[in-house]
């Protein structure tokens, strides 16, 4: 099996593998679970450099790159927030973004912890 054979191969696996847990549903929207930030990280660096501010309306997100603002919406509350991606994560399989406090409590979801959302990018 060729070297490109074994890549391709590893991307269906991994898509395999993250099935059901979040869905693309073309290359500037997504679905999934949200979580935010716990206030031990307030001042923390953030992957960007920049220091964490739960009472900024900012994002970790595995792959957008730095500087990319999104439109977090709650498809069951139709609530919604921009925020601005300075962070990576989630670290924990099926959520798609951390929200900043500030964020999560426009959204609602501050006494639930987590909430389904869509991730759409505005620039």
């Amino acid at each position: 099996m060729g070297t490109r054979s074994r890549l391709t191969l590893a991307c269906c696996l991994a898509g395999l593998l993250m099935a059901g847990s979040v869905q693309a549903h073309d290359d500037a929207t997504e679905e999934g679970i949200a979580s935010f930030y716990s206030d031990t990280f307030q001042g923390a660096p953030t992957a960007s450099g920049e220091p964490f501010d739960q009472q900024a309306l900012t994002a970790a997100h595995p792959s957008l790159p730095f500087g990319t603002k999104v439109l977090v919406t709650r498809p069951d509350t139709g609530q919604e927030v921009e925020v601005l991606i300075n962070d990576r994560g989630p670290f924990v399989q099926g959520r798609v973004i951390d929200l900043s406090k500030h964020a999560a409590r426009k959204l609602g979801m501050l006494h639930r912890g987590v909430a389904p959302v869509m991730i759409t990018q505005v620039n």
